[in-house]
């Protein structure tokens, strides 16, 4: 694409990385020196009822500018990055339409993949297969053979098993879905989508203060969800209808609360696994990020380079 084609596109700021790293209040500052407007790309914030666990910007800090796409749906009701793309894009229309600047915020980066470059068409959902494949494989890991699925993905896409690790269960049984509900491999979708739904302008900033400090961030910010609340909201969770099965409760916080909640672990104990868990998971997206090309690390204590650099993308084409 030519360089003035490129310009034309309406220009999205993306402010991610890894849980803890700084996200919200950069994305604030950012929004308020530009004119812009947050839209969340986190796959938690969506749900209502789950503010402390998931990091939610506060109240104060949601009155400082609008934020969109906190508290879409319950905890109860399915919600797809397809969907997500689609509402998120809906919504970044409405921001330029006002001509304001749309600075897309979060550490999803399936959700924000599926934003900047669309998703693999593969028709609707089939639970009565993807129960089955499940069936399968807890049956091969009851037996000693765990990864029967991936050397089934193995003979039917074998880049797709190359790709997913033997024990990442939940894609692979997702690969298997597509090539059995598409009939034709998930690699192969893949290279012929080439995720090129690409309608954006985008300076994509991944924010990261660094190994040790990120520890030491995650640390605290676990401690202080404890201090807030997160466990009373746990049990809140449960007095509503939403029970430790529902996949938001299976994120982690609040299904480190389960059990403390069931009365067979203690909160210290809980902590410390959430503690290990979101280390770990800071790891996954760090590592999702590296794959993204053109992004743009920064220390979230970096303002001055940050606001330089967002200043320079906006002035490269125009607002939208």
């Amino acid at each position: 694409m030519d360089r003035d084609a490129q310009t034309q596109k309406p220009p999205v700021v993306v402010v991610t990385g890894p849980t803890a790293a700084g996200k919200t209040p950069l994305a604030i500052e950012i929004a308020q020196r530009f004119g812009g407007e947050i839209v969340n790309a986190d796959s938690m914030q969506v749900f209502r009822y789950m503010d402390v666990g998931t990091a939610k910007p506060s109240l104060e800090q949601r009155a400082l500018v609008p934020h969109h796409l906190l508290d879409v749906v319950t905890p109860d009701v399915p919600y797809s990055a397809g969907r997500y793309a689609e509402e998120a894009r809906k919504t970044t229309a409405e921001i330029h339409a006002r001509g304001k600047i749309v600075l897309l915020t979060g550490g999803t980066g399936l959700y924000i993949r599926a934003f900047l470059e669309g998703l693999l068409e593969t028709g609707e959902a089939d639970p009565e297969l993807r129960a089955e494949l499940q069936a399968q494989n807890r049956a091969a890991v009851e037996v000693g053979d765990p990864l029967r699925l991936h050397r089934r993905l193995g003979k039917i896409d074998p880049e797709a098993a190359d790709r997913i690790h033997p024990n990442d269960t939940r894609r692979i049984i997702r690969a298997l879905e597509i090539a059995g509900r598409v009939g034709e491999p998930a690699s192969q979708l893949r290279a012929e989508h080439a995720f090129g739904d690409r309608p954006y302008r985008t300076l994509h900033l991944a924010i990261d203060p660094g190994r040790e400090a990120l520890i030491e961030r995650i640390d605290r910010r676990c401690g202080e969800m404890i201090d807030n609340g997160l466990l009373r909201e746990a049990r809140e969770l449960r007095e509503r209808g939403y029970g430790p099965e529902l996949r938001p409760m299976l994120a982690i916080g609040y299904r480190h609360m389960t059990p403390v909640v069931d009365g067979s672990d203690t909160l210290a104990h809980a902590l410390e696994v959430m503690r290990r868990d979101t280390r770990r998971f800071a790891r996954r997206q760090r590592s999702w990020l590296r794959q993204v090309a053109g992004v743009r690390w920064q220390k979230p204590d970096e303002t001055r380079p940050i606001l330089d650099a967002v200043e320079s993308f906006l002035s490269d084409g125009g607002r939208a």
